[in-house]
Order: structure tokens, then sequence, then C-alpha cells
């Protein structure tokens, strides 16, 4: 059986972007791999936030991902910063990591240039991201496209630390690309959907709040009137009913788009009702889980204890390939 990882940030209730194009990857691969699913809250730290928020958007990411279909008897979901074999890792990996290969990620210099000051972080996020896999030396990495690079990366670091401690023992992932829904574009119709560009809708939202965050999304720019015919195939308001609608609904929006059969809102009101029906078992599961704090606490407190039981026999083999005293400091053999 293959071993999957893979981490999401904290950033609070997830959306539907991160639902299409990774939570239901992970729900299917649950039930045919041993998967590990980890809210990464140390690569949230990264980029400015508000320490006092950092925990409930931490809890609130757990609660979405369970409502979502994530079941921790299935996997082994849990918190970064929860098991710190991870950060202990990362500082191996980095004595092993080209500064060079750093600075040519691509995703480091598009941040990089947003900063006046580069952190250090920022520069070493795809050696945690190793880490975070490597630690328990899974085979698969779903992933969007824009990680593919930092995927290639962490097998580069798996070659350089197997040549020079033991060749094999860390595999060398392969990235996993989800379907047609890899990547989800924002409302605004260009950018990647990012709930820092506020351009995204909760998974958790009531039909109302919906409905007003799908009104102004732009459609088919050729569509200026409701009686000017349109192209439904770059509209990004037709991918979502792709994904959210009916296929016969599908087909109705395709052809009163081409013919000015309706105007945009009608189209967004019938995508609104049937984004609202898809999404309302989740809403509920939600409510039921954060009306019971503890029973979510404990869950990932499980999660955790699974997930350090093979990070630290990880560690114990590169500290010992490695030769780094062990705890109990004994002699060497060799002595």
């Amino acid at each position: 059986m293959a071993r999957v990882f893979s981490g999401i940030q904290p950033s609070g209730e997830l959306h539907i972007g991160n639902y299409l194009g990774a939570v239901t990857n992970w729900v299917a691969l649950q039930e045919q791999h041993e998967c590990f699913f980890c809210i990464v809250d140390y690569h949230a730290i990264t980029q400015d936030y508000e320490p006092q928020e950092l925990e409930a958007r931490t809890f609130d990411m757990a609660v979405s991902l369970v409502a979502a279909g994530v079941d921790p008897e299935k996997c082994v979901l849990f918190v970064q910063s929860h098991v710190p074999e991870h950060t202990e890792l990362a500082w191996v990996f980095m004595t092993v990591t080209p500064l060079g290969e750093l600075e040519r990620m691509t995703q480091f210099k598009d941040k990089s240039q947003r900063q006046e000051s580069v952190l250090a972080g920022l520069l070493n996020y795809p050696v945690l991201q190793a880490a975070d896999v490597l630690l328990y030396r899974a085979d698969t990495v779903p992933v969007g496209e824009d990680q593919v690079q930092h995927i290639e990366l962490m097998r580069e670091i798996a070659r350089k630390w197997n040549a020079r401690y033991g060749t094999g023992f860390f595999p060398e992932p392969d990235a996993a690309l989800s379907g047609k829904a890899r990547r989800i574009l924002g409302l605004d119709g260009e950018a990647k959907m990012s709930k820092s560009l506020g351009n995204t809708i909760g998974i958790l939202e009531q039909p109302e709040e919906i409905w007003q965050r799908l009104r102004p999304a732009v459609t088919d720019p050729a569509r200026v009137t409701k009686k000017d015919p349109g192209t439904p195939e770059v509209c990004n308001l037709y991918a979502l009913h792709q994904l959210f609608s009916p296929s016969s609904t599908v087909e109705e929006v395709a052809q009163k788009c081409r013919s000015a059969g309706w105007g945009c809102l009608d189209c967004k009101r019938v995508l609104a009702d049937n984004m609202s029906t898809r999404l309302a078992p989740i809403r509920e599961r939600a409510a039921e889980l954060r009306a019971d704090p503890d029973r979510m606490g404990e869950l990932l407190a499980a999660g955790a204890d699974r997930a350090r039981a093979v990070a630290r026999e990880t560690m114990r083999e590169v500290r010992e390939r490695m030769g780094l005293l062990p705890g109990e400091a004994r002699a060497p053999a060799n002595r």
C-alpha cells in the first residue's frame, strides 16, 4: 500500500478551491492508501499573521477537513507543530540542500519581491516541506501544479541525503496532480482561488452568503448586456457549474449562454442554489463538530500520537546513520 502525505495551511475554513482541488482527492485517497494529512501551522508563520488568530484558524481548518470527509479513522490527521520531528528533520535537510536550489524556486522569487526584508523562513520553506513528507517516507504527494517544482527539490534532497548517509532510506516521492479540478480560478476569473485575494467562497458559508459572493463574480467579458450571446467555455462560472451542477443543468447553461437565453445573474442564481445544496451536508457536519470541541481535540491528539510513532522511528534511524550520539550516551561501538 502506497503511503501518501499532504498538507494544508490553517487559513481558517476551507474554500471551494481547497475543497475541489485537494480535499475531495484526499477523501478518495484515504480509501485506497495509507494517508497522512497535516495542518501545516509552521508553514503559516512564514508570513505576517496575528498570533491570537492562529489557534482558531487551525481548529477551524481541522473542523472543515473532517466535515468535508477526511476521516481520522481512515487516515492520520494531525497538526504539524504537534510533531517536533518535522523541524528537526528540516534542519538535517538544510545541511545537504544547496542555497542556489532554494533561490531558484519560483514561489520564493515571487514572494520575496513583495517583502522589504526577505526572511530565511521563506527561503527554507521547501526544505520544511521536504521534511514533512520524507519524515513519513511517503511515496506520493497530492499537490497543485504550483507545487511541482517543490516536489522536484524534495526528490533532490532525498537523493543527496541518501548518497551521503545511506542509499535508499528516503524514497523519492512522486507528485500526484488531481483531475479536472486541480486548478480552481477565483471569482475574479484571473487568479487562483485564494483567501488572501478575497476571490473565494467558503465551504461553510450559508446560502445567502454564497449568493452575495457570486453576484459580482466575473463572467464572459463578451456579455455586456443580457441580450449579448456568450461563450461558456471562457466563463469561469460555467467551469464551476461543471463541478457543482447536474449534467442536464450544465447543458442548459451552455445553451442559454450561447443563445442569450438568460442573463449572467440568472446563471449565477442557479449556480448558487446548486452549490448551496452540494455543501449543505458539510455545513451540518461542521456545526456538529464545533458543538463538541473536546471531541475535535481528541481526534487531533490521537492523530498526532500516530504520526509521532512513525516520525520518532524515522529520526532514530536518521540520527544513527548520521553518527549523532544517542540520547542514552552509550560509548561508541569502536572504542
